[in-house]
Parts: C-alpha cells; structure tokens; sequence
C-alpha cells in the first residue's frame, strides 16, 4: 500500500475495510466496533443501544478489528514515513538531543483473568495484563507496537527479544532510542545517567527527560482516546488484536490533526509501571559519554 502522508488516511482504511466487510454491514459494524473502542462500554450496553444482541456487537467488534489490524504495517513503520533526518530534527526541535529516531516506554493494559496460564499475566502491582511497548516519534505518531507479552515479563526482557533490537543490532537503523532506567543501556538505546553529576551530565538528562516525554504523552492520548484500554473483558490473543487496533487508528486521527481528550498524567497513571532495571547493563554508557561531552558540555 502506498504511504498513507500521500493520500487521504481515512479513505484507504475505509477501502480496505470495505473489502474485508463486503458481505458485512459496513458501516453498522464500524459504528459498533468505533463505540467500543472510544466509550470501553460493555458489549451487552453497546446491543442494549443499538438493539442488537450481544453476539452481534462481540462479531462486528472482532470482524473489524482483524481488519484494522491488516493495516499494521501501512500505519506502524519504524522509524517512520518520512526521511530519517526529518524524524531526528522533529525530536531535537524539543530539547536539543541529537539523532533520536524514536522514544520507547511500556505500557500495561489491564485484562480479566485468562483461563489459560493466569499466573502469567499477573503483573508487579498484581493485576493482570498485557505488557506493551510503544515507540513514538515526535509528532505522537505510533511507529512500533510490541502487544503480545503477559503481564509479568519485564520491559528490558520485552525490549532485547523484539525485531527491532535485531535489525539495529545488524545496523539497519542510524539513530538512537531513548528509554527510562528500566531499560538496558546498549549502543542504539540510552538511558539516563542514575547519579548525574553537576553540568553535562545533568544537562544530558534535562534534555533526555524532555524529549523521552513525547512517548509518554502518546501513550496518554492513546488511552484517552480509547477507553477500552482500561480494562479489555476479552481473552489475551483478543486483547492484543484491539490493542494494535487501537494503534493504528490513533495514528490515522494523529495524520489528520483530529482533537485528542484531555490525555492523563502517565506519571501517575496505576497501569505504568517502573520496574526494577537490569542488572545486565551493556556498553551503551560509552555512547551515552560520547554525547554527554559533545553535546551538552
């Protein structure tokens, strides 16, 4: 598919959707699954409105969710659509930190309780969930999602296993992530200095924190658009088709400028977590060194 900057977002989507629902009620089925998504009604108070049975609404919300989900990777594209150089001048605009192509953080999805490996997907503020990670870019567009791990797996554990710490480790990617201390310090992923010292050290973290803000800010909007990530009564595989969903439509409303809800605090939201950090930190601090002195000295 062509690269949705160049032509109406909406309307591709609403083609392929169209395609996927043709034997469907097009545009009935979206207003259910729309519903949903925005409002986290239950299913029965979605048919309850539309009168409709709930059977109904759960088939309509699963038909077009599959097929969003189709869309992942016209919408999802690391580092993004545009040039690698317009990304990095996107996030040093914010606080001056050179040669970001993307802020990472994770996120937990409350879920009701699998039947199926519960202990799983209990995680460290012991309710269950799905461990998400997100990685934005300075526009607030999505350009990766990892929705797929049980609650309890770590967020450094999520980030080495993912496709793209392989395909930066074979340098595919010229550009660096910007994480928070829960995550390894490697070549390609910088973290802040845990005990700054005074001057450049400092000024290094001021302007990681400022700009590893945007992610935070994007989960926000996300959540706020789409209340149904509060807490998803699905099974986990459900869970994470709405999740990714829920991705690509905040970023076809982030291309077309649309209005997002008050977006809450992440900082003081009960489903971020901050886990402990690894204790396999890696060479990533020389890195972190080399563009402390050249940078912010």
């Amino acid at each position: 598919m062509a690269c949705p900057f160049l032509e109406e977002p909406v309307d591709v989507e609403a083609q392929i959707l169209r395609r996927a629902l043709r034997r469907e009620r097009f545009c009935t089925y979206y207003l259910y699954c729309t519903s949903f998504f925005a409002n986290g009604s239950f299913l029965y108070n979605i048919g309850d409105a539309e009168h409709v049975s709930k059977a109904t609404v759960c088939r309509a919300v699963r038909n077009v969710t599959v097929a969003l989900k189709r869309l992942l990777y016209s919408f999802v594209v690391f580092p993004g659509h545009r040039p690698t150089r317009y990304i990095k001048e996107g996030f040093h605009k914010i606080a001056g930190f050179p040669g970001v192509i993307g802020c990472i953080d994770g996120t937990h999805i409350p879920i009701i309780a699998p039947s199926v490996n519960e202990g799983d997907y209990v995680n460290r503020k012991s309710f269950h969930s799905i461990n998400v990670q997100i990685i934005c870019d300075a526009a607030n567009i999505i350009t990766n999602v990892e929705a797929k791990w049980p609650g309890s797996v770590h967020d450094s554990r999520i980030v080495r296993e993912c496709t793209l710490s392989t395909k930066f480790g074979h340098g595919e990617f010229t550009g660096y992530l910007l994480g928070d201390r829960v995550n390894m310090d490697t070549p390609y992923l910088l973290t802040p200095y845990p005990d700054p010292e005074p001057g450049p050290q400092q000024r290094y973290n001021l302007a990681h924190c400022r700009t590893r803000a945007r992610v935070e800010m994007t989960i926000g909007m996300l959540k706020a658009r789409f209340q149904c990530l509060q807490r998803l009564r699905v099974t986990p595989e459900r869970a994470c088709d709405i999740i990714v969903a829920c991705v690509i439509l905040h970023n076809i409303a982030t291309i077309r400028g649309e209005h997002c809800p008050s977006e809450p605090n992440i900082s003081s939201d009960p489903n971020h977590e901050h886990p402990d950090p690894p204790t396999d930190i890696q060479d990533g601090r020389a890195v972190r060194d080399t563009i402390c002195h050249n940078h912010f000295l």
